[in-house]
């Protein structure tokens, strides 16, 4: 009991002293002598990364909601915040939904590590409220065209725009195909701590059909339900974009149909929501590129690999010592899963 009572005495502390530096820092930004946090408390999910969300009062009692996203102080990650704040601001100005970002910091001295605010945005995030709940029927059937029209507008951001030179890209000559296998192959064979036979066999699969080259685009990376933020009329903002990168836009629409985020319903592979034609449709109508079928197919597999892979990687973090989370250490256990959709995926072909 009192290391319990300990524990919690040194979350508070943790706590107070966050909100006074932000308190401090949002003032700094606002361009006055004093503002007051309010309300600041830890969202859930973010396993590699903090948010919180807080309320700022104003000297006149003006009173607006934002979220802190910070990386873990003393944790050394290799994605940027910094990049995902020019992404958001990108993204804000070819009038896609997603939440303003205000203001971004480098200098670990001032909350413990970098990070960036935005504007809190009302909405849910929990898939499987979405797929259940009565509250959100007329949600689950606007967003597959809204997903479609979102994901049409990201790849129209420009790849080449000079603020986003930071993006990685294959290299000359090599496609993002071949290139994102290479990757995840590498770390695949680098971390795993026991066989997979069923992940071996993906790759064999992956590997001769890797699909042609097409114009490159900005590519989300993680573009899924539980990634969105929805009300009960739809889509709200699109969140989480540190795996962004230049690449196939067909890698996007891939991911979005990974058994991981269908939550049971497997008769809608689109995130439980749809049938793929529906979401290749709505996408076209949006002015994507033209769906390649094939590509996109190549691209599914690919992304339950890469969830696997995924997944061992965040589990290794916990066996590691890394980071103490239980989040992270069952993540390992759903390696199974993909497998099996792995199988599923690949066999007779």
């Amino acid at each position: 009991m009192s290391l319990q009572v300990g524990e919690a005495q040194s979350l508070t502390a943790a706590s107070t002293a966050l909100r006074d530096a932000l308190a401090a820092y949002v003032a700094r930004q606002l361009g006055v002598a004093r503002v007051e946090v309010e309300n600041l408390r830890r969202l859930a999910g973010g396993a590699s990364r903090e948010l919180w969300s807080f309320d700022v009062v104003g000297p006149g009692g003006a009173r607006e909601r934002l979220v802190l996203r910070r990386d873990p102080p003393g944790h050394h990650l290799q994605s940027s915040r910094r990049d995902e704040f020019v992404l958001l601001r990108a993204a804000q100005a070819i009038g896609l939904a997603v939440p303003r970002a205000r203001w971004c910091e480098d200098d670990p001295a001032v909350l413990g590590s970098a990070f960036f605010v935005m504007d809190f945005v009302e909405g849910e995030t929990l898939a499987r409220r979405l797929l259940r709940d009565a509250e959100y029927a007329r949600a689950r059937e606007a967003l597959p065209a809204q997903l479609a029209d979102a994901l049409a507008r990201i790849h129209r951001i420009g790849a080449d725009r000079p603020e986003l030179a930071f993006l990685s890209r294959p290299a000359a000559g090599e496609t993002p195909a071949a290139a994102e296998l290479a990757r995840y192959e590498q770390i695949y064979r680098a971390i795993t701590p026991d066989p997979h036979p069923a992940l071996e066999l993906a790759l064999r699969w992956l590997a001769p059909r890797r699909p042609r080259p097409r114009a490159l685009v900005v590519v989300h990376g993680d573009y899924r339900i539980g990634n969105v933020i929805f009300g009960p009329e739809g889509l709200r903002a699109v969140l989480d974009w540190e795996l962004a990168h230049v690449g196939d836009p067909f890698e996007d629409l891939g991911w979005l149909c990974v058994r991981a985020w269908r939550f049971g319903a497997d008769d809608r592979p689109v995130g439980g929501l749809c049938a793929r034609e529906e979401l290749f449709a709505a996408y076209e109508r949006a002015g994507g590129t033209a769906v390649d079928r094939e590509a996109v197919r190549w691209w599914e597999v690919f992304g339950n690999l890469r969830w696997a892979v995924m997944c061992i990687m965040q589990a290794r973090t916990f066996m590691d010592g890394v980071v103490a989370s239980v989040e992270l250490a069952s993540l390992g256990r759903r390696v199974a899963e993909m497998e099996l959709e792995l199988l599923e995926l690949t066999e007779g072909s």
